[in-house]
């Protein structure tokens, strides 16, 4: 088989894969750039879109705190989006920690189950901490102007984290063992 058709298999692999998450267009975009190093792997696939969802929360944590660091918020503004800083400080931990869950398993079946309901308990918790976030700003009537740019922030970070879910999900011993 020649490299170029490796990379293509590659390529079809994350494609296929993406095919079952909520958001498959933004799943492609975000992991085929990861496809040569994926190869045709689905913890590999799914260490990638953990990795690809810790960037894009740390990218919106920096983005949120720097709002709230230009001091020009309300106090109620102000409190909304420091609640906000405190959820995506949660999300990137938990993304974090499911990270490195996914990365520690070795092969031992009976760890399997045990690995993926944490990382699975631990993405959704992430999910979770995006929405307050977001569910914080319209409660306290943030400007349009703030929420919007930390809304689109969020939820995009939402959708990847969504996306990793997914693929963590449809992991089970034979796809992470091959």
């Amino acid at each position: 088989m020649t490299n170029s058709s490796c990379n293509g298999d590659n390529a079809q692999f994350v494609k296929n894969s993406c095919g079952a998450t909520t958001y498959p267009n933004l799943c492609i975009k975000s992991l085929s750039s990861y496809s040569s190093e994926i190869n045709t792997n689905y913890q590999k696939l799914a260490n990638a879109a953990l990795a690809v969802s810790l960037k894009s929360a740390k990218s919106a944590s920096a983005l949120v705190l720097n709002l709230l660091r230009r001091g020009h918020l309300k106090p109620n503004e102000a409190a909304a989006v420091k609640d906000c800083v405190d959820n995506i400080g949660e999300s990137i931990d938990e993304v974090r920690q499911s990270l490195r869950e996914l990365k520690s398993f070795n092969g031992n079946v009976g760890d399997l189950e045990f690995k993926m309901s944490n990382v699975k308990t631990w993405l959704s918790a992430a999910l979770t901490d995006d929405d307050t976030c977001m569910e914080g700003l319209d409660e306290e009537n943030v400007a349009p102007k703030v929420k919007n740019k930390i809304r689109s922030s969020i939820a995009g970070v939402a959708q990847l984290t969504s996306n990793a879910l997914a693929l963590v999900s449809n992991l089970n011993y034979t796809s992470s063992v091959n």
